[in-house]
């Protein structure tokens, strides 16, 4: 454990109490300044009881934060996930304090301090964060926090990719050493040397192929010199989180889950989906308006892509494989869709895998070209979601002559319903290859959470104006 990390953990704790006590008067003051002008006061709430009930609910802010896992010891990790978790654990701290108060059969006397204390909170703390891990990123920048890193693995695209993430973000807080083949004696004398000396902080392995023997030896060598020990795991290790023990006649089974939103997960999911997508659709009501219109003036055709050029309906493959009737604004001109199998064929950019994605597609309209760079063609797509076809968040919907070609690792990813946005929406779009596509798919399958939804969901608008990998 870095004691950079150790430090900025502890800071954490006190800051956060102090940044909610903060918000607390920052509402309190509100409704006794200049809002009370505008609607007087009309009951009694003296400073000093509300100093204490600040104390409180900084208290209990700072009790979910913790459960949310926000003061776990670790290098710089994602705002977006952060933020996300922070609001959770305020809302749940807000609505802990309405209760404790209703059961002690008191009366707060105002419910906008209630409200704004807690909007003011979320604000405040996020804003924390962000400060405190920008100087957490701006201080590994000159050396103070970074974690040396050796890998070990023959897996030469997974130490391709580390080496690359790691010098292109320093802010990530690592420093490659170097990275070797394997651990023989000579392997582990060098190492020693480099963790006598301070010089190594841990030791990553990329190859899944490695012997019990050999991680094991890898394991205690660690272990024996206090450094972290992590490895990347393959496709089947990733499934180890999702297991469920039982017994059958009399012996322990172990049952490998296909994700976790089986049961309750599933429920929460499209509550959260219906939710979401009822309010996106009003928000987003004037674009779609003016993008169909747009559509219609643009060029010949129905405002949506709906039909074929045969006239049969478009589909796309839901989850369990299943077709559903699809649709969006039109991009294109008419008639044009199976000109990627024929005439444009070579100008595919996907040819190792079964998608077909064309750059600077001659069939796509004026107006195409927007609403497809800010993905305004897909907002069609919420009322989908309203109606459980789709999911605000999972894999993207393929086409049944893609999936056609799929093989059985691909169709992972109908173990859940296909999604507006996604890991892969947020990471490249169609600068990906399939394969690091399904990869990341595979990864939200495994590991869906409320606060990965989230967490994709805010990131969406971001990757979307980058426009990087949109066509």
């Amino acid at each position: 454990m870095k004691k950079s990390e150790l430090a900025f953990t502890v800071v954490l704790v006190p800051l956060d109490f102090l940044l909610v006590f903060l918000a607390a008067i920052t509402a309190y003051s509100v409704r006794f300044g200049w809002l009370a002008a505008l609607r007087p006061v009309a009951f009694d709430l003296p400073w000093n009881r509300f100093l204490l009930l600040a104390a409180g609910a900084g208290l209990l802010f700072v009790m979910f934060m913790a459960l949310s896992g926000l003061y776990a010891v670790r290098g710089p990790r994602r705002l977006t996930m952060e933020i996300s978790r922070i609001f959770f654990a305020s809302s749940a701290s807000i609505l802990t304090f309405i209760v404790i108060v209703f059961f002690r059969r008191e009366l707060f006397s105002s419910r906008f301090i209630i409200l704004a204390a807690w909007i003011v909170a979320f604000i405040y703390l996020s804003l924390g964060r962000v400060l405190i891990r920008l100087l957490q990123r701006l201080l590994v920048r000159f050396g103070v926090g970074v974690r040396r890193v050796i890998v070990i693995g023959g897996d030469e695209r997974v130490t391709k990719t580390l080496t690359a993430a790691f010098a292109k973000n320093p802010a990530f807080g690592f420093q490659m050493i170097k990275t070797i083949a394997g651990f023989d004696d000579e392997a582990e004398k060098e190492l020693a040397g480099l963790a006598a000396t301070g010089a190594l902080d841990e030791v990553i392995v990329t190859n899944p192929d490695l012997s019990r023997e050999d991680l094991s030896r890898i394991l205690g060598f660690c272990e024996s010199r206090q450094l972290a020990f992590k490895y990347s795991a393959d496709l089947l290790a990733t499934h180890s989180h999702n297991m469920e023990l039982s017994t059958v006649a009399g012996l322990p089974i172990v049952e490998i889950k296909g994700t976790r939103l089986d049961g309750w997960g599933r429920v929460l999911k499209r509550i959260f989906d219906v939710i979401g997508s009822l309010l996106l659709i009003i928000l987003t009501s004037p674009i779609m308006l003016l993008a169909a219109l747009a559509v219609a003036i643009d060029s010949r055709g129905p405002v949506f892509f709906s039909r074929l050029d045969d006239g049969s309906p478009v589909t796309r493959v839901g989850e369990h494989g299943r077709p559903f009737r699809y649709f969006k604004f039109r991009s294109m001109r008419p008639n044009t869709h199976n000109l990627r199998y024929t005439e444009l064929a070579d100008r595919d950019t996907r040819k190792e895998g079964p998608l077909v994605k064309i750059k600077d597609d001659p069939r796509v309209t004026r107006v195409g070209t927007f609403i497809r760079k800010y993905s305004i063609d897909e907002l069609p797509e919420l009322f989908l979601v309203f109606t459980g076809k789709m999911s605000l968040v999972g894999p993207r919907p393929h086409l049944p002559e893609e999936v056609a070609k799929y093989k059985d690792h691909h169709r992972r990813v109908f173990t859940v319903k296909p999604g507006i946005t996604g890991l892969a929406q947020i990471s490249g779009r169609a600068d990906l290859n399939f394969d690091e596509e399904v990869r990341l798919d595979t990864y939200y399958i495994e590991n869906w959470s409320p606060w990965l939804d989230l967490a994709i969901l805010i990131k969406t608008p971001l990757a979307v104006l980058s426009r990087k990998g949109a066509y």
